[in-house]
């Protein structure tokens, strides 16, 4: 065969496929919850005049669809109207996106560039919708791709309905909260294998693996309908724990060593956490001091959780607390954050963290972390980062509800 007819053959390919291979399988929630998200998310488009939605992160189609990507240099999408919703998936991924997803399906193939972006032409056209505003993601929307998105609808107007979006997204429904009720159980699961494996010569990254390994089997367990993908540990020992986000190394536990606990299990793309500070063997004098300190702002924190406080007033408050003590530059991120559809590589609820900038205010629905965190430097005393986190639900009857139930502070956690 002539490179010619090669050529020729390729282009008669489809650029479009239908793969409705298998049966739909069992999703993390209820088709009424997936439609209690979707009539949120128009409701936003018809607040802003729009006639169609392309979502184009992670979060956002998952947390309308459930399906959630690997992306490997190729783009994805979910295309809502006001009737339909449409996953715009790879070939590469056959029938697996149908199959976990939400709605319907449009698969797209490599053989001519830029198929994806004839595959969102396609979406609208079998819902008769010619598009004149078209909602998009601009937190998570690369530049050349809104370019391209852009010329596939000539003269089309791009709206941003991230931020819409996330603040639907800070209002958890009871079938979330169950899910994420869940994740923190499961932390709580991998921190207990963690520290039963906690021994001098033990390497952070044997430690690790063994709290993964513990999370992934219950998550297993209590999700036998999900895949199982992206559960992870940061244990930290000595100078690897002054930061928030330091993977684990090949460092041997030395006695006396700084210990920092991060169990992050992801059930079904919901991220939940478990953080703690421990010792293996007894504190020294300032160490014991700068960890009793940051449980004494952990435990005021919880307290300040509640329906109607304002996010910016409880940093404030817990930042008195540090001041006291001469430690406040030593503090080193936000006090707390949203919990959801997130992870170490998608997803943020920017507009409820507990810092000096959000005035967002606590309301039943909303699910918070409280995690106060100081970091001393190497060669000064108390050397290290102490860090606990706990994960609180805001109930629709105006309680809170602390989810997390492992111990933390000297009384529990000195090895």
């Amino acid at each position: 065969m002539t490179t010619a007819n090669i050529a020729t053959n390729i282009s008669e390919l489809e650029r479009l496929k239908t793969l409705h291979n298998g049966t739909k399988q069992q999703l993390t929630f209820s088709d009424a919850e997936f439609e209690r998200r979707l009539a949120g998310l128009r409701q936003i488009m018809a607040t802003k005049n729009l006639d169609a939605a392309i979502l184009t992160s992670y979060h956002g189609i998952k947390y309308y669809s459930d399906f959630l990507y690997t992306t490997f240099g190729r783009n994805y999408a979910l295309v809502v109207t006001a009737n339909n919703t449409t996953t715009i998936t790879a070939n590469i991924d056959a029938g697996m996106p149908w199959r976990t997803s939400y709605g319907d399906n449009i698969v797209y193939t490599d053989w001519r560039r830029d198929n994806f972006y004839y595959g969102l032409q396609e979406a609208l056209k079998r819902d008769g919708v010619k598009a004149s505003r078209i909602g998009v993601e601009d937190d998570f929307l690369p530049g050349l791709t809104r370019e391209k998105i852009a010329a596939a609808f000539d003269g089309a107007q791009l709206v941003d309905v991230s931020q819409d979006a996330m603040r639907q997204r800070m209002i958890k429904s009871a079938e979330e909260i169950e899910v994420i009720k869940h994740g923190a159980r499961i932390g709580d699961l991998g921190g207990e294998a963690i520290k039963a494996a906690i021994r001098e010569g033990i390497t952070e990254y044997e430690v690790a693996l063994i709290g993964t390994e513990a999370m992934v089997h219950e998550i297993a367990k209590t999700f036998p309908h999900r895949e199982v993908r992206d559960t992870w540990v940061w244990f930290q020992s000595g100078i690897n724990t002054d930061g928030a986000h330091n993977w684990a190394t090949t460092r041997k536990l030395e006695q006396g060593d700084i210990l920092s606990l991060n169990c992050f299990p992801m059930t079904s793309g919901y991220y939940t956490a478990l953080e703690r500070t421990l010792f293996l063997g007894e504190p020294d004098a300032r160490s014991l001091e700068l960890w009793n300190v940051n449980v004494e702002v952990h435990k005021r924190g919880l307290e300040l959780i509640k329906p109607g406080a304002v996010c910016k007033d409880i940093a404030a408050e817990l930042n008195e607390i540090y001041i006291s003590h001469g430690l406040l530059p030593n503090r080193t991120f936000g006090y707390g954050h949203s919990f959801g559809v997130l992870s170490h590589y998608y997803g943020r609820e920017a507009g409820l963290e507990l810092r000096e900038d959000i005035d967002t205010v606590l309301q039943p629905g909303m699910v918070v972390s409280m995690e106060p965190m100081i970091t001393v430097a190497d060669g000064e005393p108390g050397a290290g980062g102490y860090r606990e986190h706990d994960i609180l639900v805001i109930n629709e009857d105006n309680t809170v509800e602390n989810i997390t139930k492992f111990g933390f502070g000297p009384e529990n956690n000195i090895i």
